[in-house]
């Protein structure tokens, strides 16, 4: 008799209605799941991140047997595990001698690489299947992509809301605009305060996982004394309920405000369970536009919840496999400084960076102005290596997967691509980080002082980064203008404004060797 299908599930494949599930019978159909060092150390994880993957990993492969599926679980701690995916490929085609072997695309270049070469690798057949839980093919955005020099999330999303029907109403968007942005920039009042959102008590699976890795991995970055992500579909569809029910009204409004202590504020906190695959993105998106028409949720949030998933997510997909793998090694600006050691430790009198990489720690997450305006923006304007920065991204962060990491991180915020993403570098001096957050009030420097000492670092940074990259801005029209100021400060001021740059500067010591990537143990 013909072996069964053998379907292997990645740990960010973990949905019921996958693409290599459709049309197979359980009883000819042995599903493999795997957990191997290599994904575990190609960077050093945060150790949250660890316990969010392989715990849902456990948790979807016992949803899966209780409904029948026949599922070859390998553990992190089988003796005989191989390490990578192909290694226990191989394994599992020695065990079952599969007629076929069934699979969804990767999600990240270097694990697809691996995956092309199946096929040639493996005697039975080998079907690579697209991945369909996303709107956009990447056949569909290359080809939306291939003769513009420059490639706007903004048009990309028109064409989104077009598809999908999103917000539309008949031929013209809801409320007549396509994007509500101009209203979701609020700086955060006098005691703002979110509702909490649900965090979920470890059971006996996570317990066992997370022993697993504070004994294999307990060097890594971060701490597990917070760990409350969701990883089960009925945990993280409690977690959306309670965004739909309590924080999707102020979301909007309010989703570019920083305050300290208060890590999520009104944020969905669904990107984890949405990139594992415990969470429909299409269905989210769907659920938030019929608040806004059962009048339960405003325009402005909805849009936005909107935008950030059919619009950013799916963009940055398209636009990473479309520059790969270029975008891997992309560094426009020319920018080789070491990463500084505070971005491990969060040791630093500057109150915002400190409050983050806290978050950060404890957390394994720090939402989008965070990420973008305090840790990019430093890293910006200091002139961090990108890989360097792009590779501290990928560890800390929970929801940080190549393929939704690598553009935000060296196309958004580091401007490395060249300007093919963002039209402009995301720069900001302490003025920005003062406006949105309540940092500067608790801080060490003065964000009123621009030079010497005392002054926010961002200050002269700021002019700094300007001054040394002016041949390639100063032409930008969403930025040129700018130039005219700093002609029009003289050359004391500017000066002082480049040495006081030159001296905190200086002051940076470098992250230690091997803090990023280690040999699989």
């Amino acid at each position: 008799m013909p072996g069964p299908v053998l379907v292997p599930i990645l740990g960010d494949q973990l949905t019921r209605t996958l693409a290599s599930l459709g049309g197979r019978t359980k009883a000819d159909t042995v599903i493999l799941m795997m957990e191997v060092c290599d994904e575990a150390t190609y960077v050093r994880h945060h150790k949250q991140k660890i316990v969010l993957v392989f715990s849902a990993m456990r948790h979807f492969a016992e949803e899966l047997r209780e409904a029948g599926w026949t599922v070859d679980y390998v553990r992190l701690d089988d003796p005989n595990n191989a390490g990578s995916f192909t290694g226990e490929l191989a394994r599992a085609i020695e065990r079952h001698d599969p007629r076929l072997v069934s699979v969804v695309e990767a999600g990240e270049w270097r694990v697809r690489q691996d995956m092309d070469q199946w096929a040639d690798k493996f005697a039975c057949e080998v079907e690579i299947l697209r991945d369909d839980r996303f709107v956009c093919s990447q056949a569909e955005f290359d080809d939306w992509a291939k003769d513009r020099k420059e490639l706007r999330m903004e048009f990309f999303y028109r064409e989104m809301r077009r598809k999908t029907g999103l917000l539309m109403d008949g031929n013209e968007p809801a409320g007549g605009q396509w994007n509500y942005d101009s209203e979701n920039r609020k700086p955060p009042k006098e005691g703002l305060a979110a509702p909490e959102r649900p965090k979920f008590e470890p059971d006996g699976i996570t317990h066992e996982v997370i022993d697993l890795v504070q004994s294999r991995f307990g060097d890594h970055f971060g701490s597990l004394e917070r760990f409350g992500w969701p990883v089960t579909r009925v945990e993280a569809e409690r977690a959306a309920d309670a965004f739909f029910a309590e924080r999707i009204e102020c979301f909007g409004p309010y989703q570019d405000a920083m305050i300290a202590g208060q890590d999520d504020l009104f944020h969905s906190m669904l990107s984890t369970s949405i990139n594992l695959g415990l969470l429909d993105p299409l269905d989210l998106c769907r659920r938030a536009e019929q608040a806004y028409r059962d009048g339960k949720a405003p325009l402005n949030s909805v849009e936005g919840f909107i935008r950030q998933i059919i619009g950013w997510r799916e963009y940055v997909r398209g636009f990473y496999f479309n520059q790969m793998p270029g975008l891997a090694e992309a560094n426009a600006l020319d920018a080789h400084r070491p990463l500084p050691e505070f971005y491990w430790t969060g040791e630093t009198e500057m109150a915002c960076l400190a409050d983050c990489i806290r978050s950060t720690r404890d957390n394994a997450h720090a939402h989008h102005i965070q990420r973008l305006m305090v840790l990019g923006n430093f890293a910006l304007l200091a002139g961090i290596e990108p890989q360097a920065v792009e590779d501290w991204f990928l560890v800390v962060y929970a929801d940080a997967y190549d393929w939704v990491e690598l553009p935000n991180v060296a196309a958004m915020i580091l401007y490395a691509d060249g300007g093919k993403l963002a039209s402009k570098p995301y720069a900001a001096s302490g003025n920005y980080i003062n406006k949105m957050s309540n940092y500067c009030s608790g801080c060490r420097y003065k964000v009123s002082q621009k030079t010497g000492e005392g002054a926010c670092p961002f200050n002269p940074l700021y002019w700094h980064f300007l001054a040394r990259h002016r041949d390639r801005f100063e032409k930008n029209p969403r930025i040129g203008r700018i130039y005219a100021s700093w002609d029009r400060m003289g050359e004391v001021k500017q000066r002082e404004y480049l040495e006081s740059a030159a001296a905190f500067l200086d002051t940076l010591e470098p992250a230690a060797e091997g803090w990023a990537r280690q040999p699989c143990a």
